[in-house]
């Protein structure tokens, strides 16, 4: 039969759809040609190929060889196609059985001595397979990751010669195994001295998945702060935790795969660039906010970083995604994250210190916090002062403060009403939710009014206040939003811009 069809995946975004490899040989000069969209590293497949083939111990047909990788209109690129394009020429020449390739689907890139290659996006790959109901083989490599999905059969396979061993029967594969999971490390936040305001700003921002600014001077414990947020946070579902892991698996970066079921905490330079931030490329990637999905991105210095890398934030924080467009590319990645930002409250650092060191003027203080638009400041729903400690507050023998893991039982307790109540964090409630579980009494509703009024605030800072003091509830187990809690909530708007600008 000359002809054979082998079936593989592709990389588009954080999405592995079908690619079916189709190997025609025909008459006339010997030949080789790739089409359906080939890249430059599938082009040159046809000398991996060739090499690694006769580096087997195979005959490479001296006919005319046509592949196309189906669908034709969509762009394939990389190295990953190399073992089904091998595989295909064999099967159509007749040196392997055709039959044998139903219900298998092949990745990994071949060396010119017929070894297999790791190829990225592996763990989308295997999660698409396993819809397909087909068994999966990929270089030894990738085999690990490819075993996270646990719903498709995936073997490994160190070389060509093994791969065709096996599908002519005379060799069994080994089966990918998963690598066993690191015990968690996160930093407790039991090394947090004082500064109780902010640890229950920060418990408030776990239980609900609220964006949190910390605003105070240079050591006041910002960053110590925001690194112990993943560790009170609850633990992620299996689902989450794969999507976060397929996140990282497409980017490039690398996954570590002994720490995948942990969230991810990115934290960027301020120096990063827009597009590192939402990603993209000719061949889009994911960029830092996509990386922190379902986890915690981190911004320190705030002011300092580019307006045009902090406008791009400000869709991401309201729908959870990132459209990315090219001329040729148009690809959507997952950018539920949640933001943890901190910076000064003026250039020097000092305003509002006790110590009255500060000599930054009204004007200065007023710029510096301009750089933070208010329509991005409004997204961020918990805003606190983190003022500098004094000596005795730091010592050693000070007696004990909670830890991360009292805080985290009770942040797990909230999430569960929260998910019996609406199936998602109160942060992500939508308009309709917000008005079916925020209820506040006639007395509540004239002090939110007043409250808005007297601090300028917007619409979509009103909501987020009903949604913190829903958490604030939660967290005291209360079913109705009380006065207690709305007052707190209204706490955290007090320093939006129009009331940075009276301070200033």
């Amino acid at each position: 039969m000359s002809l054979a069809i082998v079936h593989s995946r592709a990389r588009v975004g954080v999405h592995a759809p079908e690619i079916r490899v189709e190997v025609h040989l025909a008459g006339g000069l010997p030949a080789m040609s790739i089409v359906g969209l080939p890249e430059a590293a599938v082009r040159e497949a046809k000398d991996r190929v060739r090499a690694a083939i006769q580096c087997a111990q195979f005959e490479f047909p001296a006919r005319r060889i046509t592949i196309n990788l189906a669908p034709a209109d969509l762009p394939k690129s990389g190295g990953r196609f190399d073992l089904a394009i091998a595989l295909g020429i064999l099967a159509a020449s007749g040196q392997i059985p055709v039959a044998a390739l139903d219900g298998w689907e092949f990745l990994g890139e071949l060396a010119l001595t017929g070894e297999l290659r790791e190829v990225d996006g592996v763990l989308a790959a295997a999660l698409a397979a396993g819809q397909s109901g087909r068994k999966l083989l990929v270089a030894p490599h990738n085999g690990a990751e490819a075993a996270l999905a646990g719903t498709v059969e995936t073997h490994t396979a160190r070389t060509l010669l093994e791969v065709c061993a096996a599908l002519e029967g005379r060799k069994s594969l080994p089966a990918a195994q998963p690598l066993p999971q690191r015990p968690s490390t996160e930093p407790d936040l039991a090394d947090v001295r004082g500064q109780t305001q902010a640890r229950r700003a920060l418990e408030i921002a776990a239980a609900g998945a609220h964006h949190l600014l910390l605003i105070g001077p240079p050591g006041s414990g910002k960053t110590l702060l925001a690194s112990r947020l993943g560790g009170i946070l609850p633990p992620p579902t299996q689902a989450e935790a794969l999507e976060a892991a397929s996140i990282a698996s497409t980017s490039g970066r690398g996954l570590d795969l002994t720490r995948w079921r942990q969230r991810p905490f990115r934290a960027p330079h301020h120096t990063s660039s827009a597009v590192a931030l939402v990603g993209g490329g000719a061949d889009p990637r994911p960029g830092e906010i996509s990386l922190a999905h379902n986890g915690v991105l981190f911004l320190d210095e705030l002011p300092e970083w580019s307006r045009h890398a902090l406008e791009v934030l400000r869709e991401p924080l309201e729908s959870g995604h990132v459209h990315i467009s090219r001329a040729a590319r148009h690809c959507e990645f997952p950018a539920n994250f949640q933001l943890v930002a901190a910076m000064n409250p003026c250039p020097c650092g000092w305003a509002g210190d006790p110590s009255g060191r500060c000599l930054c003027t009204p004007e200065m203080i007023q710029r510096y916090r301009a750089r933070i638009s208010g329509p991005l400041m409004e997204r961020i729903d918990l805003h606190i002062e983190v003022p500098r400690l004094p000596p005795s507050a730091l010592r050693t023998d000070a007696p004990p403060v909670e830890a991360s893991a009292d805080v985290r039982a009770r942040v797990v307790a909230a999430r569960a009403r929260q998910q019996t109540r609406s199936e998602t964090p109160n942060a992500r409630l939508s308009q309709t939710q917000t008005n079916a579980f925020c209820r506040l009494e006639t007395r509540d509703s004239l002090l939110l009014e007043r409250a808005v009024d007297a601090l300028q605030l917007s619409a979509r800072s009103l909501h987020r206040i009903l949604r913190v003091a829903r958490t604030i509830a939660d967290l005291a187990g209360s079913a109705q939003i009380e006065t207690p809690h709305l007052s707190e909530a209204i706490g955290y708007r007090t320093l939006e811009r129009g009331s940075t600008r009276a301070a200033a």
